[in-house]
């Protein structure tokens, strides 16, 4: 083979820089397929913790905020709202939470809260997914003289106490799930994160 006329060096350097410039090209081209297999802003935000001011709930109130595409519900529950709790655990159906994936542990006591005065629920019926009403009045004609505030379901005539415990005798099996949470202080709640995370 013959390289007369040929110049050996520029051709090196021509392959060398055609190599190069393709190798940049391939990795540009690889840098949005392989980002693209990581969670979009949206997916990440979904399971991603929410912060809720509570500072403006009123006693006797309720705050919906939203976390996972689902409503939170954070009640602040007046002393009657609490004494009424006891009053009806024999008319219920898991009175002690003994349904351990409905709540935290530490959500595992008469209040299913951390802090008795605030309820943090999430507001869908444990039947078909429907989401009840709060109904906080005592004795409401369509409720009967023993409904002491709650829950009810509209849907299927599903009911929870305050502590979002139901009741006996409904379509609902279960109480209704305290979702992770954890107070930054005494008017901020985060949701989404255990009381013993970090």
């Amino acid at each position: 083979m013959s390289t007369d006329g040929v110049n050996v060096e520029r051709r090196r350097l021509l392959i060398g820089a055609t190599a190069a410039i393709g190798a940049v090209g391939v990795a540009a081209a690889a840098v949005p397929f392989v980002k693209s297999w990581n969670p979009s802003a949206k997916a990440k935000a979904a399971g991603a913790p929410v912060t809720a001011d509570i500072s403006q709930l009123e006693l006797g109130q309720r705050a919906v905020f939203e976390w996972r595409g689902k409503p939170v519900w954070v009640v602040r529950r007046t002393p009657e709202m609490l004494a009424g709790l006891k009053k009806v655990e024999d008319e219920l159906r898991d009175p002690n939470s003994d349904e351990v994936d409905q709540q935290p542990e530490y959500a595992k006591n008469q209040w299913r809260s951390i802090k008795p005065e605030y309820s943090v629920l999430t507001g869908i019926c444990t039947h078909l997914g429907c989401s009840p009403l709060f109904r906080p009045e005592i004795a409401p004609a369509d409720l009967g003289s023993t409904w002491l505030g709650g829950f009810f379901c509209p849907c299927h005539g599903s009911r929870y106490d305050l502590a979002g415990r139901v009741y006996k005798g409904v379509p609902a099996p279960l109480n209704l799930v305290v979702p992770p949470h954890k107070y930054e202080s005494d008017k901020v709640l985060v949701i989404g994160v255990d009381k013993g995370a970090a």
